[in-house]
């Protein structure tokens, strides 16, 4: 089971993600409501954290039921949402047991993404969604210098796999929990291994540069 990292900040992170990032964290949801679209039913929400997007997810229809490994953050998640404490690569849920699948800002705090991705794909019924919204992986990591907005530098980092706490910033998260690099190419071979058909991708960010990366993929029917 992976370990549990957010333990340690999991009150400094439910303020993070609800005062300080409250923009940002507003374009995530943004990304989300257009990838995932109104609908009915359950949606399990991986990597669930705090539950910050569980209002969302309500907002557009869905029943959410979050997953995360992290007891110190499901504390504050149980108050917004169902929960279970569970590793994302082995979830408590039947075979195509949802018609929705969402992981929002999970991927870099996750040793085998694909293996999620995988999972993910296990449990959505024929037809059912699966939206990704994360950091872009080109152009956010630690092989990322962001320090000046109009120029990112790009080292020879983005080929690394490994867990970093290296960044260009001592005062986010991935400072604090390091982070796990999936290189885009990675991450859309995954989708498709799964078994899903990738239907879109969008960039979003507050430069021109994006920093954020959404997908939206789908189960065929059999």
């Amino acid at each position: 089971m992976t370990t549990a990292a957010y333990d340690a900040i999991a009150d400094w992170y439910e303020q993070f993600a609800s005062d300080t990032a409250g923009d940002y964290m507003a374009r995530v949801r943004a990304q989300l409501a257009d990838l995932l679209g109104p609908g009915s039913g359950r949606c399990l929400d991986l990597c669930c954290g705090t539950g910050a997007h569980a209002a969302e997810l309500r907002r557009l229809g869905w029943a959410p039921v979050g997953v995360d490994l992290s007891a110190g953050q499901l504390r504050h998640a149980r108050t917004r949402l169902p929960v279970a404490r569970a590793d994302a690569t082995r979830l408590p849920v039947v075979d195509a047991g949802v018609p929705a699948v969402t992981c929002v800002l999970g991927h870099t705090d996750l040793p085998d993404y694909p293996a999620v991705i995988a999972e993910a794909a296990r449990v959505l019924a024929p037809g059912g969604r699966f939206v990704h919204v994360g950091v872009h992986p080109c152009f956010i990591g630690p092989f990322a210098d962001r320090s000046d907005p109009a120029r990112i530098v790009i080292d020879g980092g983005y080929a690394e796999r490994e867990r970093s706490f290296r960044a260009w910033s001592v005062h986010g998260v991935r400072a604090r929990v390091g982070a796990w690099h999936v290189p885009l190419a990675d991450l859309l071979n995954a989708v498709t291994a799964a078994g899903l058909t990738l239907t879109r991708v969008q960039e979003s960010g507050s430069t021109p540069i994006p920093d954020l990366l959404a997908l939206q993929a789908t189960k065929p029917q059999p």
